[in-house]
Order: C-alpha cells, then sequence, then structure tokens
C-alpha cells in the first residue's frame, strides 16, 4: 500500500512523544516522521528522522518541510504533546480531505486535564478566521501540493509568524475544512481560566511576535484586495444640536453590586463640557433599577432609560441610548462592571477628538480586581493600534480597547448590532474603514475581573460561540473592504 503522509512534529525529549510516534506509524498510513528540534534527538526508532530547525513556527522550517515531504499529505503538531489517534483517524482525515480537495484538514479532540477527559471541538473556518490564535488543534493535515504552492509564495522570513503565514495563503487558493468529529485525543497543559488567557498578545514579551504577525497578515490583506491605506475621511459637523458636548452610556441589567460605583465615577468626572451619565436598565431584578432613581433623584445628570423592547443585548440598549434626546455629541462607553481611572477620562478623550477630528476613540485601561486592586497583565494599551496600519491589524485580534466613544452622527448612521457580545469591535471595524480612530494610550478606565464578568470563565461551547461571531465580523469587514478597494482602483 502506498503511503500517503508524512509527519513533522516538535521534539523535547519527552516520553510522550515516543507514543505518539508509535501511534502514527501503527496506522500504515505513514510514510517517515521527523522530529524538529534544534539538535539531533538519537531516537531510534524506524521510518524516524530528524529535522534541525531554529524555531518550529518560523518560515524556515516550512521551507525544508516543503523540501522534505514528497506524499500526497503532510501532517503538522503545533505543539509537543501526546497525540492519541483515535478509530481510524487517520484514514478518516485522508478520506475528507480527499472528498474536499481540502489545502488544510483539521478536526475536534478530547482533552486530558489531569484525570479527566473532556470534548474540545472547534470551530468551521470561514473567510474571516484570520487571528493567528484561531484554533485548529494541535494536529494539522495539509495537502502536500497546497503547502509547497504556498510555501513558494513567502515574502517574508519569520521567526515566530511562518505557520500563520503558511496557513494564511493556503487559504487564498484553497478550503480549510474542519472534521466536526473527535479523532484524537491530547493533553491540554494551559489550565488557566479563558479570562486569563484572552490577553496574551499584549503580554510585552510577545511583542517581537505580534509585530511579525501583523506583517504577515498585512501581505495577506494585500494578496486578497482588502489592504486600506492610510487615507482617511474628514469628520463632517453636520450642524446638530445636541443637549451636552457628551453623554456616557451604561447598559445594565442586575449589577447592584457594582452600578453605584459606575455611575458615581462618572458624576465625579471634571470637564470643560456639560455631559450626562444614559443608564439603559434593561429590566434588572436586583434592585438595580431602584438604585439608579435613587441617585438620579439627586443628580439630574443622571437619565435612567427603559427600553420598550424586551428583546435587546447590550447593542440593543446602546441604540435605545445613542437615538434618545439625551445623547451628547459624544456617547462614550462605560461598562456597568467598570469605572473610569479618574476624573479626566472624559475631558481627555474629547480633547481628542477635537484635536484628531476622527469619528472614534479607544483608550487604555488596567486589569484590576472588584477591589481596584492591580492584576495581571496591567495595562491594555494596544499600541498594536498605530496610525498607519491600525485599522487593518484590528481584524486581526479580538478587541479594540476601552473605553470607547463615538461621534454621535457616525454611530446613528450605523446602529450598533443588537447582541451582547463583540457589539463594540463590529463597530470599530466598520468605522476604521473609512474614518481614523483616535488613541489614548495612558490608563484612563479599570476593568474590574470578577467571577460575574461575561468572559472571565467561558466553557469552550461559549468561547466558540464568542470567537464565531467576531469571525463573520470579520468576515462582514473583509468583504466590505475588498468591494472598497475595488471600488477605488
Amino acid at each position: 500500500m502506498s503511503k500517503k503522509i508524512t509527519v513533522f512534529l516538535p521534539y523535547h525529549n519527552n516520553d510522550f512523544t515516543l507514543q505518539t510516534i508509535d501511534a502514527f506509524l501503527a496506522t500504515g498510513q505513514v510514510e517517515a516522521v521527523y522530529l524538529m528540534s534544534n539538535e539531533p534527538s538519537n531516537v531510534n526508532k524506524p521510518q524516524t528522522n530528524d529535522l534541525v530547525v531554529s524555531t518550529p513556527l518560523g518560515t524556515e522550517t516550512f521551507q525544508k518541510i516543503a523540501e522534505i515531504t514528497k506524499t500526497e499529505y503532510t501532517a503538522f503538531l503545533t505543539k509537543d504533546t501526546l497525540i492519541d489517534l483515535g478509530q481510524f483517524a487517520l484514514e478518516r482525515y485522508l478520506q475528507v480531505a480527499a472528498d474536499t480537495a481540502a489545502g488544510l484538514t483539521y478536526s475536534d479532540f478530547i482533552e486530558i486535564k489531569g484525570d479527566s477527559r473532556s470534548n474540545h471541538p472547534v470551530n468551521d473556518y470561514q473567510f474571516g478566521s484570520v487571528r493567528d490564535d484561531f484554533d485548529f488543534g494541535p494536529l494539522l493535515i495539509f495537502k502536500t501540493a497546497a503547502l509547497k504552492e504556498a510555501v513558494a509564495a513567502f515574502e517574508s522570513n519569520y521567526k515566530h509568524a511562518g505557520l500563520y503565514d503558511l496557513r494564511l495563503r493556503i487559504s487564498q487558493n484553497n478550503d480549510l475544512v474542519r472534521v466536526s468529529e473527535f479523532l484524537y485525543s491530547t493533553v491540554e497543559t494551559d489550565l488557566r481560566k479563558s479570562g486569563e488567557k484572552m490577553f496574551d498578545y499584549v503580554d510585552p514579551k510577545n511583542r517581537e511576535v505580534q509585530i511579525e504577525m501583523e506583517k504577515a497578515f498585512t501581505e495577506h490583506l494585500k494578496a486578497i484586495g482588502a489592504y486600506l491605506k492610510p487615507e482617511f475621511k474628514d469628520v463632517q459637523e453636520t450642524g446638530e444640536n445636541f443637549p451636552v458636548e457628551a453623554a456616557v452610556v451604561i447598559p445594565v441589567r442586575n449589577r447592584i453590586r457594582t452600578i453605584r460605583d459606575a455611575v458615581n465615577s462618572v458624576l465625579t468626572q471634571k470637564a470643560d463640557f456639560d455631559f450626562n451619565l444614559i443608564v439603559v436598565d434593561n429590566f434588572s431584578t436586583d434592585g438595580t433599577y431602584e438604585a439608579l432613581k435613587e441617585i438620579a433623584a439627586t443628580d439630574a445628570r443622571l437619565k435612567v432609560l427603559v427600553p420598550e423592547r424586551k428583546d435587546l443585548g447590550i447593542g440593543g440598549c446602546w441604540n435605545v441610548a445613542v437615538h434618545s434626546e439625551f445623547c451628547g455629541k459624544y456617547a462614550i462607553q462605560l461598562d456597568s462592571d467598570d469605572v473610569y481611572k479618574d476624573d479626566t477620562t472624559l475631558q481627555r478623550i474629547v480633547d481628542v477628538f477635537r484635536q484628531d477630528k476622527c469619528a472614534m476613540v479607544v483608550g487604555s485601561y488596567e486589569m484590576t480586581d472588584v477591589n481596584l486592586q492591580p492584576i495581571p497583565p496591567g495595562l491594555i494599551d494596544h499600541r498594536e493600534w498605530t496610525p498607519e496600519n491600525g485599522r487593518n491589524n484590528a481584524i486581526r485580534i479580538n478587541g479594540l480597547g476601552a473605553p470607547r466613544a463615538f461621534y454621535t452622527p457616525v454611530l446613528r448612521a450605523l446602529n450598533v448590532p443588537n447582541v451582547s457580545y463583540g457589539e463594540d469591535y463590529a463597530l470599530g471595524l466598520a468605522i476604521s474603514r473609512n474614518y481614523q480612530i483616535g488613541r489614548v494610550y495612558e490608563a484612563i478606565y479599570c476593568v474590574r475581573r470578577w467571577d460575574d464578568n461575561t468572559d472571565a470563565s467561558l466553557d469552550i461551547n461559549k468561547m466558540n460561540a464568542h470567537n464565531a461571531y467576531k469571525d463573520k465580523i470579520r468576515t462582514f469587514e473583509l468583504k466590505a473592504r475588498q468591494q472598497k478597494v475595488a471600488a477605488e482602483k
């Protein structure tokens, strides 16, 4: 029988790697296994070879793989972990890969954490699944012809972004296909909660990685005709009369524990303009509404609105506030869990609007516990948002920062998606398609982490749903930008 696959996996002298090798060779489908390391492995197994590389995910590694692999398919493990293949799993991969002509095939898997085993489904790949941390699982099956074609098209030599560059280039001419079956088991070594993982990319030690990822993604945007030059429309004054210069918007439901702090951080702001606070109470049942009415009785700047509809998410509540008679020229976000850093936050945001003539301003924030004590990773400043390439790079990452503030006429023309996750990200991408986004890189906001936060600790299905929605938003935005680029030619 002709063997159809060559396997490449990282090797760090772990015993479980030998089990993984045996699992692949036992299928009878594997021509050879290559152990990737920066020095020879000294593993003495049939059909097992060394591949000396400086970095397992670098460009050079995939250039060497493209030279070595001669089989129809190439398997690649993204990390050194135990892979226990399920019944006829490799055959199933090859069957689906052949039936769909996929450039890359991947699957759901079973996750082993200590003594427990749990299902780990992954998401279907779509046009907007361009995050560099998209979860394929650790086992990737490439069509070798697609891999070689992508490697031949490499434009840069990356130390960290080689795999990201490869799969983006494969996606330009091939489908990336998920098998929604649990085809293997693997050991999970990162046992942190979802809320602790989501900011890994802003860790200073990862800055070099992020610069490479941005460059690879920018090359991808240019290849698919979705790259936008740093040329922006000017914000036009509409001549509308607004009751105040700025309105802070807080959608809330059942946040009696934190809402007073949030409101107080607004009402104590000092500014050279008039402002108010619009809280949209989405039918709270825990005393939040009563607390708001009590405060409003002593300060007329607080406007408490209750929607007429009962089908509104956070985005829908934003629309209630923004289209109300109370909304100011600028609408500024504050979540009901959070507080402004000090009494200068509103002034600093409006100063950027005035100076940059932009349609949106995004600030920076500190991560704290519920008592405002700093917690890792500390400052989140999204410095990857540069005036030159921020609106392109924003599609690669999962958020834009906080607080977010909008020029109200632009926001009213767009409206906010009626969802409770990712609505701000969708707005940021849509606005940045045409307008510059102003930035404040110092902390002006505190994001408080506690057990009832929406993304503090999510199960895999909820995480997948969130990521799939943002990937869909990216799909919409990339399609829109392709049309914009084509129309401007």
